[in-house]
């Protein structure tokens, strides 16, 4: 299969890239803004993988991305790429932040899905997999309400991807990993981390290869799994 994963070049990103080219049975494009290194040691690394440069920053950029998608002939979208979010208080945030998240780390997330559902339409075969939080089924870490919002928002559309093309046999489903120690989450105070691991059932945090591996599972599952939200964080919230 050919897999687009965005955001695929560092972090929990660069996991599921290294994790599904590992095999050599898939094709990987992977887009990357920052990590730019870590983009050419992958590309190095498996000759079954290409970095594609996208800032989700820039709507020029993304809609490139977005228009190359049937060129491609993808058959998987990794919905992973997030541009930050900021750690305060919910009534310590201007309004606005939470509007610039939206067109950061949503808008992005709309217009390249878009695209990937028309051209998977007209093969009558796609698979959405969209990266959230476990944070949204249970208690947010304290400052994280920017950041809920925006992964709430993408299970509400996962919802409609799935119910609307499952015709088609297009599956939309979402991954909700529990907090993991990467560069997007490194702001974190450290008693918090601390105190999840200790209230963590297993005592210890889930890693990026773990949630990858829960990523290529949902790429090889078959079209019965349609619509849900894998949580992963070993029954801290049972749904």
């Amino acid at each position: 299969m050919n897999i687009l994963i965005t955001g695929g070049a560092s972090g929990l990103g660069q996991a599921i890239t290294s994790h599904l080219a590992a095999g050599h049975q898939h094709y990987i494009y992977f887009t990357y803004n920052n990590s730019a290194e870590n983009a050419a040691v992958l590309e190095k690394q498996f000759t079954n993988a290409k970095a594609l440069r996208c800032d989700f920053l820039n709507t020029a950029e993304v809609s490139q991305l977005a228009e190359s998608l049937a060129d491609l002939q993808i058959d998987v979208l990794i919905n992973n790429a997030m541009t930050g979010f900021t750690q305060n208080h919910f009534h310590k945030l201007e309004p606005a932040y939470f509007a610039d998240s939206f067109n950061k780390n949503v808008l992005p997330v709309i217009t390249i899905t878009q695209a990937a559902i028309k051209h998977f339409r007209k093969k009558k075969s796609g698979k959405i997999i969209t990266i959230l939080s476990a944070a949204i089924v249970g208690n947010p870490p304290v400052g994280w309400s920017e950041y809920v919002a925006v992964k709430s928002y993408l299970l509400a559309l996962n919802k409609s991807w799935a119910t609307e093309n499952a015709a088609f046999n297009i599956t939309a489903n979402c991954i909700s990993p529990s907090f993991m120690q990467t560069a997007l989450t490194s702001g974190t105070d450290e008693r918090m981390v601390e105190d999840m691991r200790a209230k963590h059932p297993l005592k210890k945090l889930l890693t990026v290869e773990e949630t990858a591996s829960a990523v290529g599972s949902l790429v090889e599952a078959g079209h019965h799994i349609n619509g849900i939200n894998v949580v992963l964080n070993a029954a801290q919230n049972v749904i």
